[in-house]
Order: structure tokens, then sequence, then C-alpha cells
């Protein structure tokens, strides 16, 4: 890397922990926030949604006004934190009970890789979104809709990477919504979801892989829907256009009376495309293993052969981060101050070199 390999492509072979052997090339990161400070949510990065697209509500019968205010939306401790509450709120006419808060990313893009850390509030009718909307919807007060907007719900193409319905803890959706075969003005989707304990009392990873040939989803790396229509049209696969993230809380119908406030809070959201990084052919170096994978402080290398061998990690972005020679067993990296996220490890030998990836949790 950085000229002192010669060029190839890398692909990224990774354990067990993940992606039950998937490869990925979408490791450049072209757009994130990190939600560092404190306060207010960058303008730059973000719009806040807040004109009711029917003139009086929102859809799905949902009870809340999203706001622009800093008791909805606000950074604190390195974290973005979207507050749904209780209250009596009278906007555009209109007085609700519950207010909360809607985030478009003022960036789009075509195919990639979006990685959100977050966690997730509670409370019996919260309704948590990570999704995205094609950039060429047609939605009164949508970021997008005034300059790029020609193109009803849902022939835009809806990405939801992840949903989560309070009134079934713990259980994390995810779908793809396209336009039933023949009607663009009727939807359908395509879903599946996954059990993942504690997803609201710790951070999970949720991921989406967007590329030409299908949409993948997962949380901590274990995938739990792939969507890859062997005949792509207007009507299977409207992603084949720019998209763009959107953070929601909403409250359903169903909420309970004695429901006052929940948060989720979200660590950073990260996007990543296709990336060329410079190295030599990858081939197999046997007995090699990480672990811990995921890892809070301590990963170990370990390997069962004679030749030399170094490591190099990278971050996502390309950028080298650390190398060591490894020893004959075990070695211990101390990742500590490195931060949450998906790593690059390459593993050179006389034998050849391999690829891995690690989490840092």
């Amino acid at each position: 890397m950085n000229g002192e390999n010669n060029s190839s492509q890398v692909t990224a072979y990774i354990d067990d922990f993940f992606y039950a052997g998937a490869t990925t090339t979408q490791t450049k990161l072209v757009w994130s926030d990190e939600f560092d400070g404190n306060g207010a949510v960058n303008g730059a990065n973000w719009f806040h949604q807040t004109k009711l697209p029917t003139g009086s509500s929102w859809y799905n019968n949902e009870l809340q006004h999203y706001t622009n205010r800093t008791v909805n939306s606000y950074l604190a401790d390195g974290t973005l934190h979207i507050t749904a509450k209780k209250e009596a709120f009278t906007s555009q006419g209109f007085t609700k009970q519950y207010t909360s808060a809607r985030l478009n990313s003022k960036f789009a893009f075509k195919y990639g890789r979006v990685e959100v850390r977050a966690k997730l509030p509670t409370g019996y009718g919260t309704w948590p979104a990570i999704w995205m909307l094609g950039k060429n919807i047609r939605e009164p007060g949508g970021y997008w809709t005034s300059t790029y907007g020609t193109t009803n719900w849902p022939a835009c193409g809806e990405i939801d990477i992840m949903e989560h319905w309070g009134r079934n803890q713990n259980v994390i959706s995810s779908a793809v919504h396209h336009p039933i075969n023949g009607n663009l003005n009727i939807g359908e989707y395509i879903a599946n979801e996954q059990y993942k304990a504690g997803v609201s009392d710790e951070f999970h990873i949720y991921a989406m892989e967007w590329t030409e040939q299908s949409i993948t989803f997962s949380v901590n790396g274990i995938n739990h829907l792939s969507y890859a229509p062997a005949e792509k049209n207007q009507y299977t696969w409207p992603f084949d256009a720019e998209q763009y993230v959107l953070l929601n809380v909403a409250i359903e119908p169903s909420v309970k009376p004695d429901f006052v406030q929940s948060t989720m809070e979200v660590d950073y959201v990260r996007i990543y495309q296709e990336n060329t990084l410079n190295t030599p052919t990858l081939t197999n170096i046997p007995n090699i293993k990480l672990f811990p994978n995921p890892v809070a402080d301590k990963l170990t290398i370990t390997r069962v052969e004679n030749t030399n061998a170094t490591a190099e990690i990278y971050s996502t972005s390309g950028q080298k981060i650390h190398s060591c020679f490894l020893k004959e067993e075990n070695t211990l990296i101390d990742v500590s101050n490195f931060k949450s996220g998906i790593y690059l490890v390459l593993i050179k030998s006389e034998t050849g070199v391999n690829g891995y990836k690690f989490m840092k949790e």
C-alpha cells in the first residue's frame, strides 16, 4: 500500500465471526458523521424533515410531530440522540401528543456499504428506523424533493437497513420496498429479521451492502437478508440510482399510555464505496486465527507455521495504522485506542499474503 507493493485488488477474507466467508471491496470511506461534540446536529450533514406530508399527519397513522428542536435531536458525549417524547406540541395547525426527529442526510450515493452503530429506544409503540430513499422521491418537505423530486414512492425505491418495533423487543427487521410488477404506484416488499439481545441496552452495528447485483443486510456482521432479483427492471430494481440515509423514531398508535420518552443513540454513520488497495496477489496462509472478534482491547493473532510473517492493520479508508512481526504462536496487539468499526489485517509471509477483518467494539 501507499505505493510500496505491486498493484492488485485486495480481496478481504473474513473469519467465521464475519459474513460467513463473504468478501467486500466497498472499503473506501466516502462520507461519515462521527457525532463528536455537543449541542445541535451538524446542519452541513443533516436536514430536519418536519413538514407533515399528507397535510395533517405522517404515514402509517403515526402520532408524532417531527421537530428541529434540540430536545428531540442533539449531540452529547460523542453520540447523536434522537428522542421521542410524550408532550403536546402544535405545528402546521395541528396539535399532537408526541414529538421526535427525522433526519435526512445531505449526502446521496449509488452503490456502497452503510454502517450505523446505534443503541435503540425502548417502549411499546416506539418505531426507530435507519433507512434510505431514492434521491428522486417526490415527497412534501423532503430535503431532495425541491431539486430532484420526479418520482413517487415506491417507484423511487426504499431500503430499510434497520427497523425495530417496541412491541417486538430485540427483533431487528430489514427490507426493500419496490413497485409491484406492472404498477409503479403500488408497493411490495421483501423482508427478514433476526433476534439480537440487548438492542436497547448496547450498541450494535447495523449494516447494508448495495451493489449492482444485490442488497444485503446484517447486524454485527451476521447477515439476515439478501435481495438479488434475477430480472432487474423498474419494478423489481429501482435501486440503480442515488439514495440518501434517514434516521428517525416514530410513534405508533399502539403506544402505551405510560410512555414518557425514549432515545435512539447513534455513535456514527459511515458510507463506503469501492476501493482498490495496492497489495500482492492474495494467497492462502494456513493456521491463522484472530480473536476475540469483535474485540474491545487486546486482539490476539495465532499462527502455527515457521515462516516469517508480519501483520499490517489498515482502516477501511486504506490508512495503515499498525504493523508488527508475528510470533510463532500468539501475538497480542493493543487496539484499545482504535475507533469502533471494521479493520483490515494483511498477514504477509514467505508463502504469500492473506486478508482478514476484525471489528473493534
